[in-house]
């Protein structure tokens, strides 16, 4: 039961005066829903408003305060011309102006002959002064409602500043004093103020300095929101430990099998995450954890030892990948390293209809299929598991928080393996994955060499040219061509995959194929296949080819416009070559002027192939939001911390938030930290403790 002193907080904006149907539409815009968001919602700058007696005193172009008879009003005659209503300013003219205006408004805001004290920027505009769309208008005797310094919020059409800060200020006004939820020594610690005092100071414009984004007070709030989320994450996590899942018997004979197989050595880091899976499965708790490696770090081979053990206790496993391409992949690569084991396995896609359908999903049911591997599909109604162990999914960043659970819900608390070629800073792990232990592959598979990273300007295209002309009459190395775009764009000078495709064509007759986004799945996996196993030379792609594509004879990516692209995106990309012993390169090629943002993604990508380093430095350069997508991660949304600048305080909510679960796991004596719950909207944390 939410507690009475924070339901006006908690009610939606239409509890508020002056909020009805159509300004509670226009608010809801902004991301405004309840009350407190509009805490929350900080202004993004103050402004001055200087009162000046004589205008002639008053700088041009800045805000300020004069004193104004209303002289005459002149309605636009047209729809584009402005309303006019000459003024007075201590007998010097001036106009107020107005675009798109309601004539009876403006004429009862300022009456002719009336005087008024009026707020705005100053222009000098033919002769003659004006300020357009006065932020205030106020009556003399009014004169202690204009404040030299006010807020400026972000807005959305259809509403104007004086009415958003009038809402605002009937939240504000009602803050209810909470008691302090942070302990003593945090607060010193970090010279946090209370949580009341933060949030005011943050909306006062007579504050300075509190508008970037490392100001105290923001930090302050942004503690409070990272340690709200951290908790929940440790109170689920606890319910869930208590919650018994399939015990795995420390069976090793396929295990032991396949790795007396396989042409290679694991590499020491393969061998700790394996043994870390193999300790989560044999124990009788669910094991959710996240397995990040770099790209060609081996990933799917540890998944598939797992499997094995999973597999040998008598349960079915499945691996789900994002696009089919992908699934086919790694129904191929696993075949092939279980030939000689007898394990069955099959792949199911939205591709399989009717009675091939019904087949594959028969076999799923009775138990005959031990390994299925899969899209999205494997997760849809009428798929039935006999004994679901083991669920893996690869590239969980693509995937939402629904699909990573389904599986729950088909019947079994199935282990979940995570898997992920996007190396996610730690700050993000912890924020998006927190519910999940974590292992990392930070090793390459013996024998790999790392990929030689080049950049080149287009003027020196004709010269990269004739050396693939070379490599390609002298081995039987295939090239990767990316572009940004699928088709030539007037507003960004680059060109696209299409034009591309037809320039090399030219000059490799016969040797270039085209892949992009817009192809359906079928000739995605069509030109794939032809690529892969005949005698074309140079694949011309967009993005598409970004995740988890294997063609070992590739030894060259050469990725056009480097410039646009992030670093993540960039390391995933070249990503696709070096999947074998031989040489091989990634050339960058850009504009010959480009900004200092893309001049230093550029420089990391040439020093470094190490993943996890570039996935914190895109962190700095780019922002959370950006780094992962918060609509495919599953990253959660937070409306005041930024874990670009946070990161320190993540840790700190985080190791606060585990010591207080650790010897308070109901929070019977920290009652208090319920209220800060409930203000960041992470009450189904509450409802879990509720339900034990």
């Amino acid at each position: 039961m939410r507690p009475a002193h924070l339901d006006l907080l908690l009610s939606p904006i239409n509890k508020l005066k002056g909020v009805g149907p159509k300004i509670e539409n226009i608010i809801n815009k902004l991301g405004i829903n309840l009350n407190i968001h509009f805490l929350w919602h900080f202004p993004y700058k103050i402004i001055e408003k200087k009162y000046y007696e004589n205008i002639h005193d008053a700088p041009l172009n800045q805000f300020v305060t004069l004193k104004i008879e209303v002289i005459k009003h002149y309605p636009s005659k047209f729809r584009r011309q402005p309303y006019r209503v000459s003024c007075l300013a201590n007998e010097t003219a001036i106009d107020i102006v107005y675009f798109n205006a309601r004539h009876p408004v403006i004429r009862s805001i300022l009456p002719p002959k009336s005087f008024k004290m009026i707020s705005g920027k100053l222009e000098f505009f033919k002769n003659k002064f004006q300020i357009t769309h006065p932020s205030n208008i106020e009556n003399v005797t009014d004169i202690q409602l204009l404040r030299e310094k006010e807020p400026v919020y972000s807005l959305t059409a259809g509403l104007n500043m004086k009415t958003f800060i009038k809402l605002s200020n009937q939240v504000l006004d009602s803050i209810p004093n909470l008691k302090e939820w942070i302990e003593e020594r945090l607060l010193l610690k970090y010279n946090f103020i209370s949580w009341k005092e933060a949030i005011e100071k943050l909306h006062n414009p007579e504050i300075e300095d509190t508008y970037s984004e490392k100001n105290i007070f923001r930090r302050r709030l942004a503690f409070d929101e990272l340690l709200a989320h951290q908790l929940a994450i440790c109170i689920i996590r606890t319910i869930d430990n208590k919650k018994v899942s399939v015990v795995f018997k420390n069976n090793n004979k396929l295990k032991n099998d396949l790795i007396e197989n396989l042409e290679f050595k694991l590499t020491n880091s393969q061998i700790n995450v394996v043994d870390e899976i193999q300790k989560d499965l044999v124990s009788n708790k669910q094991m959710i954890r996240l397995l990040q490696g770099d790209v060609g770090s081996g990933k799917t081979i540890v998944a598939l030892i797992s499997m094995l053990t999973v597999i040998e206790s008598g349960y079915q496993v499945t691996l789900m990948a994002p696009t089919s391409i992908l699934a086919y992949q790694h129904y191929e690569n696993i075949s092939k390293l279980i030939l000689n084991l007898p394990i069955e396995i099959d792949i199911l896609t939205g591709k399989d209809k009717g009675k091939k359908r019904i087949e594959k999903l028969d076999k799923i049911k009775d138990g005959t299929t031990q390994i299925i591997i899969g899209t999205h599909a494997l997760i849809q109604e009428g798929v039935k598991f006999n004994k679901l162990g083991l669920s893996v999914i690869d590239e969980q960043h693509r995937f939402g928080v629904y699909q990573r659970m389904a599986f729950n819900y088909k019947g079994f608390r199935p282990s979940i393996l995570v898997m992920s070629a996007t190396p996610i800073p730690r700050t993000l792990t912890l924020a998006a994955y927190g519910d999940m232990d974590e292992s990392r592959l930070i090793e390459k598979p013996i024998g790999r060499k790392p990929i030689k990273t080049s950049s080149l300007t287009l003027k020196k295209e004709k010269n990269l040219i004739e050396r693939i002309k070379k490599k390609i009459n002298n081995s039987k190395d295939k090239f990767f061509w990316i572009c940004p775009l699928i088709e030539e764009s007037q507003e960004l000078d680059l060109k696209a995959a299409t034009d591309r495709y037809i320039a090399l064509n030219k000059i490799f007759k016969n040797k270039v194929m085209l892949i992009h986004g817009q192809l359906s799945e079928k000739d995605k996996e069509l030109t794939m296949e032809k690529f892969k196993d005949e005698d074309y030379r140079i694949l011309v792609a967009t993005t598409v080819i970004e995740v988890g594509i294997d063609i070992k004879s590739a030894t060259t990516i050469i990725i056009e416009h480097a410039e646009r692209f992030g670093l993540a995106q960039l390391h995933q990309l070249r990503g696709r070559v070096g999947r074998n012993d031989e040489e091989s390169y990634c050339i960058l090629l850009h504009k010959e002027n480009i900004n200092d943002t893309a001049k230093k993604r550029l420089d990391i990508m040439t020093n470094t192939n190490d993943g996890f380093l570039i996935a914190e430095e895109d962190l700095k350069i780019r922002g959370p939001g950006e780094v992962l997508g918060k609509r495919q991660s599953g990253l959660p949304s937070f409306n005041i911390a930024d874990l670009s600048y946070d990161g320190d305080l993540l840790e700190e909510a985080k190791l606060y938030a585990e010591n207080i679960i650790s010897y308070d796991p109901q929070l019977d004596q920290n009652k208090n930290l319920k209220d800060l719950l409930y203000i960041h909207e992470r009450d189904t944390a509450i409802k879990t403790l509720n339900a034990g």
